[in-house]
């Protein structure tokens, strides 16, 4: 059976969101990065675990914010209990003064594609199609 692993963003503004908030782990390009050494890059940050192909790349897709997202697929094993996270640091709460850190990531799972379109943010949900094209 095809599944897929998403993580769940950290952080106070996530906890109490669970259906449409769940990601694909993913972001932002670096200066003079290739664009599969990104999501291998994001991934190892948000989850602890190295990621290794061979990958199949995915249809690139816009989220509605604008920005492009392109995916690959490979196979893995990851335990989520495993998940180690970077984390991010704001002020919390707001307007208090203090700056607290939380987990960039605070879970991750593994969903079929059928579960995963109700965890998914709907902006990857065209991730989800052309995983299943594969």
């Amino acid at each position: 059976m095809l599944e897929i692993f998403l993580v769940h963003p950290g952080g106070p503004y996530w906890e109490r969101k669970e259906d449409c908030s769940w990601s694909i782990p993913k972001g932002e390009y670096q200066p003079g990065e290739e664009p599969l050494q990104a999501p291998q890059r994001e991934f190892l940050e948000e989850t602890g675990v190295e990621v290794s192909g061979p990958f199949l790349a995915l249809t690139p897709i816009r989220q509605p914010s604008g920005k492009l997202i392109c995916a690959w697929a490979c196979e893995g094993d990851l335990d989520p209990a495993r998940l180690r996270s970077n984390s991010f640091s704001i002020e919390w709460p707001p307007k208090s003064g203090v700056l607290q850190s939380f987990p960039e990531v605070d879970r991750g799972a593994w969903f079929s594609l059928q579960d995963a379109r109700a965890k998914l943010s709907p902006g990857q949900h065209p991730l989800l199609q052309a995983l299943a094209e594969l």
